[in-house]
C-alpha cells in the first residue's frame, strides 16, 4: 500500500516539484527575500518585550478553546483594536489565516449556495469552498465583468458569496475592489475580501485597502493575518457585531481550536500600535518601487511582492540556488502554488532591506537571469 506514495514522491522529484523545510539560520550578510515580515517588526524591541511580558503574566498558552476557559482579556482587547484598525464594528481571532478561511466559508455557504472566487485566490480559500459543498464558480483573474456574467446565471434568490484577495500573494497585483464589490452587491451577494498581504501597508495607518473604499462599498467580511505585517501568528475576521456572533456559534475552526497563545496576541497588539503611529507602509512601497525599477520589470510596481517570471521549474530552482551563492535568499515558486508553466522567483521587499541592498540584489538578479534562464 505504501508503495503508491513512494511512487508519487518519485514523480514529484522528477517533475522538479519536490519540497522540504529548509532550516533558517541567521547569517551575517544574508539578504532574505522569502519572508513575509514586511514591516520588519518581528525583532522590534517593543514587540519582543510585549511577547515576553505576556508569557510572564499569562503563561505559555491559553490552555483551552475560547468557548471553554481560553478566552482571556488580551484576546478581546486585540479584537477591539483590530476592529478599529480595519474600521469595522468587531473582529474575531483565529488560530491562523488558513483556519479563518477554511472555517468561515463553510459557515456562510452550503450545498445550496454558490461561491464565486477569483481564480488566483489562496489555497485556504479553496479549501474552505470545498468544505462548504457549495457550487464553486471561478471568475477570471481580476475580471469583474466575467464575475457579473457568472452571477447573472444563478437564481437571483440563491445564497451567493463573492471572494477575492486585495493584494495577490504570488503576482503582487491589486484587485479592482470597487468594481468587484459593486457587481457583487448589485446581485445581492455576500462579499468577502482577504487582506493578508495588504494589512499594515495600505490605507490610513495601514488598515488595508478596504478602508480606502466608500462606506457603502465596504465588504461584509475582511480576512487578514497576524503573521505578516503584524509580526506574530494567527488570523482574524473583521465584520459586523451581529456576524461575529453568528461566526462564534457556527465556525468549527473557532469552536474546536485552542485559543491563540497570549504571547502571540500581545506581540500583535504592540505591532498594531507601531503601525498606527508610523506610516511604515508608505516607506515600504517606496522601496518596492525603487527595486522594481532597478529590475527593469514591465508595468508599474503595485506592492511589496515582486515576482520574477521564469516558467520552467528547474530553471527557477537553478536561479534561486545561484542567488543563494551570492548571499541572497529567494524562494522558487512552482506548481501547485502557481499554474503549470509559470514558475517564478517571489521576492518580498521588507523594511529590513536598505535601498543599497535592494539595488545590489537587482544587479545580481539581472546578471544571473541572463546566465541561468
Amino acid at each position: 500500500m505504501l508503495s503508491r506514495y513512494r511512487d508519487r514522491l518519485t514523480k514529484i522529484r522528477e517533475d522538479g516539484l519536490y519540497r522540504c523545510p529548509v532550516l533558517t539560520v541567521p547569517k551575517v550578510g544574508l539578504l532574505d527575500f522569502s519572508t513575509n515580515d514586511y514591516l520588519n517588526l518581528t525583532r522590534h524591541a517593543e514587540v519582543r518585550s510585549a511577547a515576553t511580558a505576556a508569557v510572564m503574566h499569562y503563561g505559555t498558552g491559553a490552555t483551552a478553546a475560547r468557548l471553554m476557559s481560553g478566552n482571556l482579556p488580551c484576546h478581546e482587547q486585540l479584537e477591539e483594536e483590530l476592529a478599529r484598525f480595519c474600521q469595522t464594528e468587531s473582529s474575531l481571532l483565529f488560530g491562523s489565516g488558513f483556519l479563518a478561511n477554511a472555517g468561515i466559508i463553510p459557515a456562510l455557504a452550503d450545498k445550496e449556495s454558490f461561491v464565486f472566487a477569483d481564480r488566483l485566490v489562496h489555497a485556504s480559500v479553496i479549501e474552505g469552498i470545498r468544505l462548504s459543498g457549495a457550487t464553486f464558480k471561478r471568475f477570471h483573474h481580476n475580471d469583474f465583468e466575467h464575475l457579473g456574467r457568472l452571477l447573472s446565471e444563478v437564481p437571483s434568490d440563491s445564497v451567493k458569496l463573492v471572494i477575492t484577495e486585495s493584494v495577490f500573494s504570488m503576482d503582487g497585483d491589486l484587485a479592482p475592489l470597487p468594481e468587484i464589490l459593486l457587481v457583487a452587491k448589485r446581485h445581492n451577494a455576500v462579499t468577502y475580501v482577504d487582506e493578508a498581504h495588504a494589512l499594515g501597508i495600505y490605507g490610513e495607518h495601514g488598515g488595508g485597502l478596504c478602508t480606502t473604499l466608500p462606506l457603502d462599498l465596504r465588504p461584509d467580511i475582511v480576512i487578514a493575518t497576524l503573521g505578516k505585517s503584524l509580526a506574530s501568528f494567527g488570523g482574524f475576521c473583521a465584520c459586523s457585531s451581529e456576524l461575529r456572533e453568528y461566526l462564534i456559534n457556527t465556525v468549527r475552526t473557532f469552536i474546536f481550536s485552542t485559543a491563540l497563545p497570549p504571547s502571540a496576541v500581545l506581540a500583535a497588539r504592540q505591532a498594531l500600535r507601531i503601525c498606527t503611529k508610523t506610516p511604515l507602509g508608505t516607506e515600504l512601497l517606496n522601496r518596492s518601487i525603487l527595486f522594481h525599477k532597478a529590475l527593469n520589470l514591465p508595468g508599474n510596481c503595485l506592492s511589496q511582492i515582486v515576482p520574477i517570471p521564469v516558467g520552467d521549474n528547474r530553471k527557477a530552482l537553478d536561479l534561486a540556488a545561484a542567488l543563494l551563492e551570492e548571499g541572497i535568499k529567494v524562494t522558487a515558486i512552482r506548481p501547485p502554488t502557481v499554474p503549470p508553466g509559470t514558475a517564478r522567483l517571489r521576492l518580498s521587499v521588507t523594511l529590513a532591506h536598505t535601498p543599497a541592498e535592494l539595488l545590489r540584489t537587482a544587479e545580481s538578479i539581472n546578471r544571473l537571469r541572463g546566465e541561468t534562464v
